[in-house]
């Protein structure tokens, strides 16, 4: 049980180490169909953060802007460290100590990463206007209430049922 917890817990942070690298788009892609909801984009709940704002075309060049620069400043990806995490989770023998500094280093990458992408979402939330900040934080809150709502009838987690089951036996 110990080591389906492990490959599961490893599988999730490998997919969200890269999805978090996928979930990056351009300002125009964001913006095709007229909306912001489209491509990988979906896949990130920061990514609704400008839904149904309308952008003039300085706005969309100064984010296109920021997003060029933030590519550039984005740690890369390492394919090595994401290697080195499904050696581990295939090994003979499970090697709890050597997961735990993996997983750690594969979480600080990832720390930066939303470092990164959180200055840049902070520095286009601030090329807003008064109207299209207010609508942003009305789309959040939104959102927020819908979280909370959907948290409220979700059971407890598949991970939990299948650790308090193998427990009682």
């Amino acid at each position: 049980m110990r080591n389906l917890t492990a490959v599961v817990i490893a599988s999730a942070m490998v997919l969200s180490y890269v999805s978090a690298g996928a979930a990056e788009t351009t300002i125009d892609e964001m913006h095709q169909n007229g909306g912001l909801t489209t491509g990988s984009m979906t896949q990130n709940p920061q990514s609704h953060m400008f839904d149904g704002i309308e952008l003039t075309e300085q706005q969309r060049q100064q984010m296109r802007d920021l997003m060029q620069q933030a590519r550039l400043e984005r740690p890369a990806v390492s394919f090595q460290d994401i290697e080195a995490m499904h050696d581990l989770v295939i090994a003979d023998k499970f090697n709890e100590s050597a997961i735990r500094l993996q997983a750690e280093k594969i979480a600080q990458a990832q720390v930066e990463q939303n470092i990164v992408m959180a200055r840049v979402r902070n520095q286009m939330y601030h090329l807003l206007t008064p109207a299209q900040q207010a609508t942003v934080q009305k789309n959040y809150e939104r959102r927020l209430n819908e979280m909370r709502r959907l948290a409220e009838l979700q059971p407890s987690s598949p991970l939990q049922a299948v650790s308090s089951t193998s427990s009682n036996q």
